[in-house]
C-alpha cells in the first residue's frame, strides 16, 4: 500500500468551530507518519491540473473557485475558503489521482490518499458540504483515462455523496453505491435514483433510518453491496472514506463501531481481489470526532496493508436487531431486481 499524504492539508481554514477543521489534518498526518515509521511509502501529492477537474467539473466552475485565490469566501452556508484553500483543494484531488495512478500502474495494489477538504458533495458546477473539488470522481475519470474500464465507488460516509451520484449517473461503467443516514442532508440518495439512460441500473443507495448499528450495515452489505459489486465485476475499486456514521461523531445519529468500519473495508478489500486483483484505492470524505477518525483511518490502513485480504470481523450483534439495514436492503432489492440478480 502506499499513502499519498502532505501536512499542507492544514493549511485550508475554517471558520471556529466548524466541524471540517484543520485538526483533522493533524490527525491524518500522525496515521501518514505512523505507515512511514512502520517501513510503508507515503509520498507527497502532485498538484491537479485545470485539465484534469475539467473531467468532472464545468470549466466555468473552476474558474470561479479559481477566483477565490487569496482571499477568504463563503460559498455556501457550509463551505468556505481561505486564502490558501484553492492551492490545497487542488492538492487534495491530486493526491487522489495520484494513489489511482499508483494503484493502475502496478507499483501497489492499495492506495489512499489523506486529504481535506472532502470531495463527495462538490457537483459539477457547485460547491457545497465542505467540499470544493470532488476528489473521488476526479480520481475515477482519471483512471479512465489510463485506460480501466470499470470503476466500482463505495461511499460509507454518513452523508450521500450527490456531487458524485450525479456526476456519474448516465455511465454505466461507473457504479456507485452509496450508504448513508436517511433523511439526512443533502436530502438525494433515495433508493429509487437508480441512474439514468445508458446508466440505469449502476446507481445504488442504500438510505438507512438514524440510530443504525454496525449489523445494518452488514445486513446491506451481504445483501445488496456485494452481491452488485461482484456482478460487476469492475477493473477497480474506489472508497469514499468517510467516518462521520461512528459511534462518536458529533454530526450524524448513527451507531457504527470502529470495528464496524473495519469490517465494511475488509468486506470491500476481498471483493476487490475477487474481481480486479486487489486493485483498491481510498480517499477521505468526513468524521469529525478527532479520536474516532484517526481510530478508523488506523484499520483503514490495517487492512489495506494486509496480503490478500482476509475474514471481515464484524463486530457480533448486539441486543439492537437490524431493522434498518433489512429495510433498506429489502427496499433496494425491490428498486435495483431488474438490473441485478439478488
Amino acid at each position: 500500500m502506499i499513502v499519498v499524504a502532505t501536512e499542507r492539508f492544514a493549511e485550508h481554514q475554517t471558520p471556529p468551530g466548524h466541524p471540517e477543521s484543520p485538526e483533522r489534518a493533524t490527525v491524518m498526518d500522525a496515521v501518514a507518519d505512523e505507515w512511514r515509521q512502520a517501513g510503508g511509502d507515503v509520498v507527497a501529492p502532485g498538484s491537479a491540473t485545470f485539465d484534469q477537474l475539467a473531467r468532472v467539473h464545468d470549466e466555468g466552475y473552476l474558474r470561479r473557485i479559481a477566483g477565490t485565490a487569496g482571499k477568504a469566501a463563503k460559498l455556501d452556508p457550509d463551505t468556505y475558503t481561505s486564502p490558501e484553500s484553492v492551492e490545497i483543494a487542488h492538492l487534495a484531488a491530486g493526491a487522489a489521482i495520484d494513489a489511482v495512478e499508483h494503484v493502475v500502474r502496478g507499483s501497489h495494489r492499495r492506495g489512499l490518499a489523506l486529504v481535506r477538504p472532502p470531495g463527495h458533495h462538490a457537483e459539477a458546477d457547485r460547491a457545497m458540504g465542505y467540499c470544493l473539488y470532488n476528489n473521488a470522481a476526479v480520481a475515477v475519470a482519471h483512471a479512465k483515462t489510463i485506460g480501466v474500464p470499470k470503476v466500482a465507488i463505495l461511499d460509507y460516509d454518513v452523508h450521500h455523496g450527490n456531487g458524485t451520484q450525479h456526476i456519474f449517473v448516465s455511465d454505466p461503467d461507473v457504479l456507485y453505491v452509496s450508504l448513508h443516514q436517511s433523511p439526512y442532508y443533502p436530502g438525494t440518495g433515495d433508493v429509487g435514483e437508480v441512474g439514468r439512460g445508458a446508466g440505469a441500473g449502476f446507481t445504488v443507495n442504500l438510505p438507512l433510518e438514524v440510530g443504525a448499528v454496525d449489523e445494518d450495515y452488514r445486513v446491506a452489505f451481504s445483501e445488496v453491496v456485494l452481491p452488485i459489486v461482484r456482478q460487476f465485476r469492475p477493473n477497480l475499486v474506489v472508497l469514499s472514506a468517510g467516518f462521520d456514521a461512528h459511534e462518536r461523531d458529533p454530526i450524524a445519529g448513527m451507531r457504527v463501531t470502529t470495528g464496524g468500519f473495519a469490517a465494511m473495508t475488509m468486506d470491500l478489500l476481498n471483493v476487490a481481489e475477487e474481481c480486479c486483483a486487489g486493485r483498491l484505492m481510498a480517499v477521505t470524505e468526513g468524521g469529525y470526532d478527532l479520536r474516532a477518525f484517526g481510530d478508523c483511518l488506523r484499520q483503514v490502513v490495517r487492512v489495506f496493508g494486509s496480503h490478500g485480504g482476509g475474514t471481515a470481523e464484524w463486530p457480533t450483534a448486539g441486543a439492537i436487531a437490524p431493522t434498518r439495514g433489512r429495510a433498506a436492503a429489502q427496499a433496494a432489492r425491490s428498486a435495483l431486481g431488474r438490473f441485478w440478480s439478488f
